[in-house]
């Protein structure tokens, strides 16, 4: 059994196709998945999960990471309640739900937003992407979030450019350093790079130890 430690975009992006190279190449194997949350050390320190897939990997000497890929951020919205936010001057004007991760942790761009003085109106928080769309659907609700969303949860909703600069978020793979070498966990850990291929350019291949 491979424990992975994934909140529901990473999961639902990644983990499907891990499944499917696993009845291929390995049928005996087991995926368990659990979320993430704001990973920390000790859920790999203590062998809660084998791997943590997350744009936030903990600082720690004993833990590796991998960047697996890059996902740019958009505006999504039901096109049947409105049109797209075409200037700033719109996108600030609207109401918007974002994600919010117990205790109170917002989402990166978020804080990023804020901390360069974009002020949004947010109508309503939920604790995970899987939330949003059932409050999106029949209202005016805008939330920015990672594009490839669109592949999976936000099949039904219309997106946009965020009509500003923002950056990309990243998505690591991290690890205890006891798998380090270890053939299963090699494995693993290379099947996740191969599928994340197909969602960006190739991410470097050095692995490093947290500072």
């Amino acid at each position: 059994t491979f424990t992975i430690a994934a909140n529901d975009f990473q999961r639902d992006v990644l983990l499907p196709p891990l499944m499917a190279q696993l009845r291929q190449q390995a049928p005996g194997v087991t995926l368990r998945v659990i979320p993430s949350n704001i990973p920390s050390l000790e859920m790999l320190r203590q062998e809660h999960c084998q791997l943590v897939i997350s744009p936030r990997p903990p600082d720690g000497g004993d833990v590796m990471q991998k960047r697996l890929f890059e996902d740019s951020y958009r505006v999504f919205y039901d096109p049947s309640q409105r049109d797209a936010p075409h200037t700033l001057a719109d996108y600030l004007a609207a109401e918007h739900i974002t994600v919010v991760y117990e205790p109170k942790r917002a989402l990166d761009l978020d804080q990023w937003l804020a901390g360069r003085g974009v002020q949004r109106q947010f109508r309503v928080m939920v604790p995970g992407m899987a939330a949003l769309p059932a409050f999106m659907r029949g209202s005016q609700l805008l939330a920015t979030a990672p594009g490839l969303l669109q592949q999976h949860l936000f099949k039904d909703l219309a997106s946009a450019p965020v009509p500003l600069d923002c950056p990309k978020m990243p998505m690591y793979m991290i690890w205890h350093r006891r798998y380090q070498n270890d053939p299963a966990h090699q494995w693993l850990r290379e099947g996740l790079s191969q599928i994340s291929l197909k969602f960006t350019s190739p991410a470097p291949t050095s692995q490093t130890a947290r500072p």
